[in-house]
């Protein structure tokens, strides 16, 4: 006995994003039909074949398909237990017309580096509060798509720069606890989305989302220390929700808020004692 589809989507708050996509189908094949954005596929488990503009396609270990919009295809599994696989559909802003052709002509691309980004832009996707991570990741994921469909573009002038790296560091600080989204920031810093990530990153050894993140909790452990419950903590440190600042809280100091704040607590009676 088969077991029924597995399926999730969302549209999460990130700009370029429509839809995420995560489903496991056992005997599902899809008709042949269209789409009006970007299909950017992976395959966890097992294997999918499908036709697009006429030519058989497939899925092997560590490849990425990009399935461009308004171009005919279907889907069907090309193994006996089906397959599992995690969808995003990017609109036209990320990638843009003149690259349908070449997607055409290429669409699966064989690159474990590009697959464990885009794998790591899907866990991003799945919690809330990193959206900013996501827009980080976003960026670098099409930015490296971009090279495979064009594989010889002219002068790079995205390299690391660490005045760009600089104003982005200060643009930071100062929003520290607010929402700040990778296009606003570079419309503020006035360069390429995908420039401050790399010019940061080059300058600092850390990307922008971690630089965010690790200044949040700092400032999470001061106001622990200060007597704040870490309810009030989370959203005064700029975190979504009590949750979220203990999962980082807990990765980068090594413990939980609530055991770090009762910390305090146990100096001030040795202090009392002595």
């Amino acid at each position: 006995m088969t077991s029924g589809p597995e399926i999730s989507a969302w549209r999460p708050p990130v700009a370029g994003i429509r839809e995420v996509f995560h489903a496991h189908f056992t005997e599902h094949s899809y008709p042949m039909h269209v789409h009006d954005a970007w299909t950017l596929l992976i395959v966890d488990d097992g294997a999918v074949r499908y036709d697009l503009d006429r030519h058989e396609r497939g899925t092997p270990k560590d490849t990425v398909s990009l399935l461009p919009p308004q171009v005919p295809h279907n889907g069907s599994p090309a193994t006996p237990h089906g397959f599992r696989k995690r969808v995003l559909y990017l609109d036209m802003t990320r990638l843009d017309e003149s690259l349908i052709g070449p997607a055409v002509d290429g669409p699966d691309l064989s690159d474990p580096l590009l697959h464990r980004r885009v794998g790591q832009l899907h866990t991003a996707l799945a919690d809330r509060g990193e959206e900013f991570e996501a827009e980080c990741r976003l960026a670098l994921v099409v930015e490296r798509v971009r090279k495979h469909l064009r594989p010889a573009p002219a002068a790079d002038s995205t390299g690391p720069d660490r005045g760009v790296a600089e104003n982005l560091r200060d643009l930071l600080d100062a929003r520290l606890l607010d929402t700040v989204t990778l296009e606003e920031a570079s419309r503020l810093v006035h360069a390429h989305p995908t420039h401050l990530v790399r010019a940061f990153s080059a300058a600092f050894g850390m990307a922008p989302h971690q630089y965010v993140t690790s200044r949040r909790v700092d400032l999470a452990r001061r106001l622990l220390l200060a007597g704040q419950p870490p309810g009030e903590v989370a959203t005064a440190a700029g975190f979504y929700d009590q949750s979220h600042l203990t999962r980082h809280f807990k990765r980068v100091v090594g413990t939980t808020p609530g055991r770090y704040a009762r910390t305090r607590t146990m100096d001030r009676a040795r202090t009392t004692l002595t």
